[in-house]
């Protein structure tokens, strides 16, 4: 059969449709040729070529706001809720809804804050700006496609397009043994992850004929209790749970942190986290009636890994350490919006992962700024860090506190409206658990963040209390104003968050993820 013209002017239309909607996708890409391109001229040496990706990143930014922006007006009918928008793009692959909107404006933020983290603190120079930004940029894109894939074979690709950038970047500094260390650790883990994951997606896609998420969905009640079904669901979770750092797949976590630079553990930290939490979001909302088994599975999970990410941070003298088991442990917090199923939780989710981006990231460029001042980032060599560095010891104070959950900063809001979301959930139980599993995850949250206060506090006593090391003398490489200027800003956002957190929270309500068989509102 040769096609109608009628049929290719449907294609042609349908294809222009799609490119419209990957505008964001399409800028971060035009960003990585650019920088190839511009890499081959000399002429070009003396020009940083990190502005050029900053560039490109807060444009595809503009374009993904400006779509976002562009959703259809509420609906009259319903006031908290906006109607639901979604389009099959390029052949199913991916899924242009509010909730996979909301996540690229996350990924992409996370990503223009970190490059101007790295620009701002010296990291990378000028010779190695161009492969800097084309691996951060590259690292970017693949997130952006895993918060929209709803086929398993993109699933995959999304996945391999986020993480080899990755293992790059952790290795990026020259000279340094920890860096190799932790790229090669890196590589080792996530080739055994890639493998485990692209296994698991055969089974669902031989058994079910389709890698469709949505067409998966109506046959996968009838096959839940068949052990092959569960045992791909499993092998898949285990591949996400790799890059969420859940335990017991977080080995590679602090060791990476602590060996890569503290700008590129801070972009892992916050734009993976917010990646592999849509995709795994996307996934078990679209599947509609998984195994009981499986919700309990992740149930287990959310609380063992925010546990264990907070009583393992007890010992850390590091300050990436002791962040990489923080970053474990928010993990964990956001699983327990995941086990909810409902649209409720995915609008906590999106909520906690805008407030996490921005504290965690001011967190770890706190610590580069300090890195530079004095040459270390260990916690016995930041002693008295407030005499000679106080705006940025301040700022820190705040990411910690809000990062502990402390009224009246942002993390207090996130945390609120995630502990509520259990609450309602263990009242009225919609899923296949039951209430008390709910209550559970509630307490385990409170009582792990009481815990935690005992090694952000530690953290700020070292830097206030506790007298200054006047044998070691600071770097000469001072750290720029521009610097102290973004951490400031950071800080005072997170501030003003916390006191007017309603503007967020409305937003976070418009970009729900409708469960496939729960059609729930927000506050349901």
């Amino acid at each position: 059969m040769f096609p109608t013209p009628t049929t290719v002017d449907a294609i042609l239309r349908s294809s222009l449709s799609d490119l419209w909607a990957f505008l964001p996708e399409l800028a971060v890409g035009g960003t990585i040729v650019a920088l190839l391109v511009l890499r081959l001229f000399d002429s070009l040496g003396r020009l940083h070529l990190g502005w050029v990706a900053l560039l490109g990143l807060i444009g595809a930014l503009a374009l993904a706001c400006g779509q976002w922006l562009g959703l259809p007006e509420l609906d009259p009918r319903r006031a908290d809720v906006r109607p639901v928008v979604r389009l099959d793009l390029f052949s199913g692959l991916l899924s242009f809804d509010q909730f996979a909107l909301a996540l690229r404006v996350v990924v992409l933020t996370a990503g223009v804050l970190s490059l101007a983290v790295c620009l701002f603190s010296g990291i990378p120079d000028d010779q190695d700006a161009a492969d800097f930004g084309t691996l951060l940029a590259g690292g970017t894109l693949g997130m952006m496609l895993m918060v929209t894939a709803q086929h398993l074979l993109m699933i995959i690709i999304a996945l391999e397009m986020a993480s080899l950038p990755g293992y790059a970047l952790a290795g990026f500094l020259k000279g340094k043994r920890q860096g190799s260390e932790a790229a090669l650790k890196y590589v080792v883990y996530g080739a055994a992850a890639a493998g485990v994951t692209l296994y698991g997606i055969s089974l669902l896609a031989g058994r079910f004929g389709s890698g469709h998420l949505p067409d998966i969905a109506p046959q996968l009640a009838a096959a839940a209790d068949e052990p092959i079904v569960l045992l791909g669901l499993i092998f898949v979770l285990c591949g996400l749970g790799f890059k969420l750092a859940a335990v017991p797949f977080h080995f590679w976590c602090p060791d990476v942190f602590e060996g890569a630079a503290a700008e590129v553990a801070g972009f892992l930290s916050v734009a993976s986290k917010a990646a592999a939490l849509g995709l795994t979001t996307r996934l078990f909302f679209s599947l509609g009636d998984l195994p009981a088994a499986l919700i309990g599975l992740l149930a287990a999970l959310a609380a063992l890994t925010a546990s264990f990410g907070n009583l393992a941070a007890f010992g850390q003298t590091n300050l990436k350490r002791l962040l990489a088991y923080s970053t474990i442990a928010h993990a964990g917090y956001m699983l327990m919006a995941v086990c909810t199923l409902r649209a409720a939780g995915s609008a906590a989710l999106l909520f906690y992962l805008t407030i996490y981006t921005i504290m965690n990231l001011g967190a770890f460029a706190c610590v580069a700024y300090l890195r530079n001042r004095t040459g270390t980032e260990d916690l016995s060599g930041l002693r008295g860090c407030v005499e000679h560095s106080p705006l940025v010891v301040v700022a820190l104070a705040v990411c910690l506190f809000s990062l502990l959950g402390l009224p009246p900063l942002a993390g207090f809001a996130a945390k609120f409206q995630l502990f509520r979301v259990l609450f309602e959930a263990g009242q009225s139980p919609t899923g296949p658990l039951p209430g008390w599993v709910y209550f559970t995850l509630l307490g385990v949250g409170v009582v792990n963040t009481a815990l935690s206060a005992v090694y952000y506090l530690r953290v700020l006593r070292v830097m206030v209390l506790e007298p200054a090391d006047t044998a070691g003398a600071p770097r000469p490489l001072r750290p720029t104003r521009a610097g102290a200027a973004l951490v400031g800003t950071l800080a005072l956002l997170l501030v003003m968050l916390g006191i007017a957190w309603g503007p967020l929270s409305h937003a976070a309500g418009l970009s729900v993820l409708i469960p496939a068989t729960r059609s729930v509102g927000v506050s349901g």
